[in-house]
């Protein structure tokens, strides 16, 4: 995200939520590195690699770490990624005696990945809400409006008669759709990542399978069968998901802005933005914030398409790009549901 899409910016209230910075936030990649970690102590243990005495001091080593946040933003300039200092800070911190339990056959992308996969999680429990929400507030509408006559328009002409509920139709079914999917969506996208330094787990044969299925439950996160260090279809697909139902609600938004217009009032709105220069003017902002935010995601997901070419085992290009991509992707979707929660909850009045 930008500086302007920060939500203690002046512009940021268009553009981001505060809940979504902290889902994002340096100490939330922490805390599920740290989770990590101890999930993988204990799966080491339980396969014999390490003794479960290690793996308990290990696991109170790893509760009580406090990261040097400075520390390892200076290794990101030196590494490219944050968990070689993690893991030099961790271990530095830990016993002698826990150290043989600490980063067992583990490599960066599995805590980066893991992280990301728990996040996603925490913002697929939000999406839920919201689309529930919505088009719980869509259902109210049509049936306090539904009834209306409202003009049917194509190609912005006026064409024949129709009643609001016909087009309350087009914004809640594929809002109804993306719930469907998100429930499939959730499986592929919420998983754990176990691989090892090349992605097959030789570091821990021959108890990888058993190992990634104890941190998996651990997690609470759905286990693949292998480790897809190469392959991202899974985010592409949550990419697209995103941007599809930040479409979805700029066409409601987009229409509720035309049917605003000054000679067509075929709705009435409690609040709306002022204008400067023009007191008479009640502008539609909500409704126009939906579908910038629309074309903001639907511009982003070719990067998360060019993101799926992985060179060989791990690319560190393709993977930066997500970094920069995904995160911004699912705050621009959640702000998008907060914004049409508001906008539907300002309609007075809907048809003619």
């Amino acid at each position: 995200m930008t500086p302007m899409t920060r939500s203690d910016h002046l512009f940021g209230p268009l553009f981001m939520q505060k809940s979504q910075e902290a889902l994002w936030s340096s100490e939330a990649f922490l805390a599920h590195f740290k989770a990590y970690e101890i999930a993988l102590a204990n799966a080491a243990a339980r396969v014999g690699l390490v003794t479960q005495e290690q793996a308990a001091r290990a696991v109170e080593d790893i509760a009580d770490f406090v990261p040097d946040l400075v520390g390892i933003e200076e290794g990101v300039k030196r590494d490219g990624l944050p968990v070689p200092a993690f893991v030099g800070q961790l271990k530095a911190h830990a016993r002698e005696a826990s150290r043989p339990a600490i980063h067992v056959g583990g490599t960066s992308q599995d805590l980066i990945d893991t992280a990301v996969s728990l996040i996603l999680g925490q913002a697929n429990v939000m999406f839920v809400s919201q689309l529930s929400e919505v088009t719980a507030a869509l259902q109210t509408l049509e049936g306090d409006w539904g009834d209306q006559p409202l003009m049917g328009r194509t190609r912005m002409q006026a064409a024949l008669p129709i009643l609001v509920r016909d087009r309350m139709e087009t914004w809640r079914l594929p809002l109804v759709e993306g719930q469907g999917c998100l429930d499939e969506l959730r499986k592929r996208v919420e998983i754990l990542q176990f691989g090892g330094a090349v992605g097959d787990r030789a570091a821990v044969a021959p108890f990888g399978e058993a190992m990634a299925a104890a941190m998996a439950e651990e997690l609470g996160l759905h286990n693949p069968d292998r480790s897809w260090h190469s392959m991202r279809a899974p985010l592409a697909d949550y990419a697209h998901w995103l941007s599809l139902v930040t479409a979805s609600l700029a066409k409601m938004g987009q229409d509720l802005a035309l049917m605003a217009q000054q000679g067509i009032e075929e709705v009435q709105f409690s609040g709306g933005g002022s204008s400067s220069a023009m007191p008479h003017k009640q502008n539609p902002v909500l409704a126009e914030t939906l579908v910038a935010l629309a074309r903001y995601n639907a511009a982003q997901l070719p990067l998360m398409h060019g993101a799926l070419v992985h060179e060989q085992e791990r690319s560190g290009a393709a993977w930066t790009v997500e970094w920069m991509t995904l995160p911004a992707m699912v705050s621009t979707c959640t702000t998008a549901l907060h914004h049409a929660r508001v906008l539907l909850s300002q309609v007075e009045r809907l048809g003619r």
